[in-house]
């Protein structure tokens, strides 16, 4: 880690989907970035929607509880080509970031682009990519994590990165 980024910040990185939402809490210690928490936030396609946001929601609440982070951090909107997909992860998002501002944090969102720059240094990184990065960059070895969650790794590490540069540049 970079100097600027004060040491303890956490930072809650969230990949909303209806089946899958990945989470990823990353601690600034130093000059190390820590994994203190991730996974993935599973539901069932038996179970009715609004259950299913339910379950995002009290599980990210959970989190956010149990780890006290300093911010939550999201995807911003992309286009889909599938309406009922793209109203779906639309709901699936409401619900994480409701837990987030009920939580008392601000909520930040980057683009896919800009994540994938911050973490492997290229905007068209692959999926594969982005997951060997983030399990580098945080140590997590000897396995992968799932998908879903290096994502969400992903966003709080490029929030952090974008968080250190902000505090160098206002330093100029």
């Amino acid at each position: 880690m970079k100097r600027g980024v004060r040491s303890g910040l956490r930072v809650l990185g969230i990949d909303p989907g209806i089946a899958a939402t990945g989470y990823g809490l990353v601690e600034v210690q130093g000059r190390s970035l820590i994994p203190v928490t991730y996974g993935v936030v599973s539901t069932s396609p038996r179970q009715a929607f609004p259950l299913r946001l339910q379950l995002i929601h009290q599980a990210i609440a959970t989190i956010i509880g149990e780890h006290r982070p300093h911010c939550g951090v999201l995807e911003g909107l992309f286009f889909a080509k599938n309406v009922r997909t793209a109203l779906q992860l639309g709901q699936a998002r409401g619900a994480a970031i409701l837990a987030v501002v009920e939580g008392g944090l601000d909520v930040f969102e980057y683009s896919a682009l800009q994540v994938k720059s911050a973490v492997t240094g290229f905007g068209g990184a692959s999926k594969a990519q982005v997951q060997r990065m983030v399990a580098s960059l945080l140590g997590i070895a000897p396995g992968l994590p799932a998908t879903d969650a290096s994502d969400a790794l992903a966003l709080a590490i490029c929030h952090i990165h974008g968080a250190d540069l902000q505090k160098r540049m206002a330093g100029l």
